[in-house]
């Protein structure tokens, strides 16, 4: 893979970068207005899409950063974004061009003081896996193999400058309006300087494996802090391979679901008992060992659930209150889903739009046990998802919607759905998580 030598630090570089890519986009469009004369509206719009996509990603893996993040976290909309940019902006998980030997030299030098020879056995310069917020190699010490992730330069000070940029699109893409939007922005923002901070991620991941290590099935590597800084980690390797590898070719029911059993049960005790979550559940941040174990990685990206969010979000999951329906709106007014300045129309529709994405979406909770490798229940997701996406009476109102704690929580639920699809785990048995 071609690597990088430098990346775009200061705001006007960065910003001429997004610009010129949106230039592209621009041609593109020109291009589509022409093919429409000669193809079908599908297949025109078809080309479009996958020109865009190549054009964006081609500009924010170049960037890296919070741009590329954000771009992440769009591939994980998979009911709500066209599959072209799914699979183009699913690269930025854990498939990025990485910085150059040299580059990764000086880097580490300036981050630590040292060069790595001075702190490693062995180092390799070339990177292992490189993603959005940094890049991975492996050294070793005292005979044991490591980990080192480094941080890109210039991330962690250009995420304001870069969030305002992507801004304007997201809003768009997401029918977001009102002067109150910022809050979501700055839920995002706050959340992805949180990811910059390597110091807090060594806490994290530290506390979440302390608690978690009685789950079967579930592994952990070791920290090192005394091999650490605010912008590089050190770690065990682990042995294993992208849960989306695995899942590609794996064939086995009872490894499937021994693995979808360990994820879900990860998930549920950090929600129901900790209250706080990784919420940042991609492939790349899950491996399989040899011995068909999980392996959790990464906890840059932690969601703390407060109560006066948790009780009414869960309440909804209940079919005896989707069912009552003074009680379900009242919930919907705690969760800022209805708005006192709503309209009778709007009230109406996202009560009715609302009513039918839980009543869908929470059936996993309405059961003993679920399975995620039910095709029908998925296709009903996606097909309502785009439902709404393409719903015109939708874009004319206000998509300023719900606490900002929804961003996490959902792209947590969204992401755990669909590793237990890709997993095809069945018989999962959803409240496991009340004996851990």
């Amino acid at each position: 893979m071609k690597t990088i030598d430098s990346i775009p630090v200061s705001k006007i570089h960065r910003a001429s970068k997004l610009v010129s890519t949106g230039a592209k986009v621009g041609v593109n469009y020109l291009k589509y207005y022409g093919d429409k004369l000669t193809k079908t509206e599908t297949e025109a719009r078809a080309t479009l899409n996958e020109s865009n996509a190549e054009d964006i990603y081609d500009g924010l893996k170049q960037l890296k950063g919070s741009a590329l993040k954000v771009a992440q976290m769009l591939s994980m909309e998979k009911s709500i974004m066209p599959q072209a940019y799914v699979e183009k902006f699913s690269l930025a998980q854990f498939s990025v061009p990485p910085l150059s030997p040299p580059l990764v030299l000086k880097t580490f030098k300036n981050y630590f003081g040292k060069q790595p020879n001075e702190l490693y056995d062995s180092f390799n310069t070339t990177s292992v896996n490189a993603a959005s917020i940094g890049q991975v190699h492996v050294a070793t010490k005292n005979g044991k193999k490591l980990a080192v992730k480094i941080q890109y330069p210039g991330v962690a000070q250009s995420i304001a400058s870069d969030l305002a940029l992507v801004k304007p699109i997201a809003m768009k893409m997401f029918n977001i309006k009102g002067k109150d939007s910022d809050k979501y922005f700055k839920e995002v923002e706050g959340k992805l300087i949180e990811e910059t901070n390597y110091i807090l991620e060594m806490k994290q991941s530290k506390e979440i494996s302390l608690a978690c290590k009685h789950i079967s099935n579930l592994l952990f590597p070791q920290y090192y802090e005394e091999l650490s800084s605010d912008r590089i980690i050190t770690m065990d390797y682990m042995e294993g391979e992208h849960l989306s590898e695995f899942t590609a070719y794996n064939t086995n029911q009872d490894t499937a679901n021994k693995l979808g059993q360990a994820l879900w049960d990860f998930y549920m005790f950090q929600i129901h008992k900790l209250k706080k979550v990784h919420a940042d559940p991609h492939p790349g941040n899950f491996l399989v060992s040899k011995k068909g174990e999980l392996i959790a990685l990464d906890f840059g990206c932690m969601k703390i659930i407060p109560n006066d969010f948790y009780v009414p979000y869960f309440e909804l999951a209940k079919p005896e209150n989707l069912s009552n329906h003074k009680y379900f709106v009242s919930k919907l007014y705690e969760l800022e889903i209805l708005r006192e300045d709503d309209s009778k129309e709007e009230l109406d529709f996202f009560t009715e739009m609302f009513y039918e994405l839980l009543s869908l979406f929470t059936q996993p909770f309405q059961v003993e046990t679920f399975d995620f490798s039910d095709s029908n229940f998925f296709g009903k997701i996606a097909d309502l998802g785009q439902r709404y996406s393409k719903n015109t009476e939708l874009r004319k109102m206000n998509g300023n919607r719900g606490s900002k704690h929804f961003i996490y929580m959902n792209r947590t639920f969204f992401g755990l759905y669909n590793l237990m699809f890709d997993l095809k785990a069945k018989d999962i048995k959803i409240n496991n998580f009340k004996n851990l």
